[in-house]
């Protein structure tokens, strides 16, 4: 089961994008991958799991999320990582950076029409104790200018505005980033540079 959190956290974090870290020639925005937001402490402890987590089937009722996030955190002994699943500790080189990232939309705010104007910026969708949802430090309190309608949320997008350190708490969720957005795209793979 570690295995499986550690499979997915590098898929997303290394598969989207494949140009990390590079400003688009055309572009003002830095394309980041989600992994970049961690500090390097954060990351290490994500990627090391306790083995106790591996103890715990797939599907079964120990696995939902509705058995609650402490109830996970309770079983897992690692402090570590207890600590890196609600951390809140930022990179602060991200401060007032454009930047442009793929994500997973959490609408919070809709207009009179229905339309998107704040949410939550992920880096994937579903939450088991294998699977946790993402601490703090992976979820993005973004706000939009105008609305947007978003047809299906169990689809990818690449959001490119302002990204700043500012904590946001509210009942849905805590972020340690925020994004100040100037455009939402549906995701699409970057185009290989062979």
């Amino acid at each position: 089961m570690k295995k499986l959190f550690v499979s997915l956290f590098l898929a997303v974090s290394f598969a989207m994008p494949a140009t990390a870290i590079s400003a688009d020639k055309e572009s003002q925005y830095q394309t980041i991958e989600w992994v970049d937001l961690l500090p390097e402490e954060d990351l290490n402890a994500l990627m090391e799991p306790p083995e106790s987590l591996d103890d715990i089937e797939d599907g079964s009722e120990e696995d939902q999320l509705s058995s609650q996030l402490t109830q996970a955190l309770e079983l897992a002994g690692d402090s570590r990582y207890q600590q890196a699943l609600v951390s809140t500790i930022i990179r602060p080189e991200y401060n007032d950076r454009k930047v442009r990232m793929p994500g997973f939309i959490v609408p919070i705010t809709l207009d009179k029409d229905q339309n998107v104007t704040e949410f939550f910026l992920v880096p994937y969708f579903g939450a088991c104790i294998h699977v946790p949802p993402p601490p703090p430090n992976q979820i993005i309190f973004s706000k939009l200018k105008t609305g947007i309608k978003i047809e299906n949320i169990y689809e990818a997008y690449w959001v490119e505005g302002t990204l700043s350190t500012t904590l946001t708490e509210n009942e849905m969720a805590t972020s340690a980033y925020a994004f100040t957005v100037d455009k939402v795209v549906p995701y699409e793979e970057p185009l290989s540079l062979e």
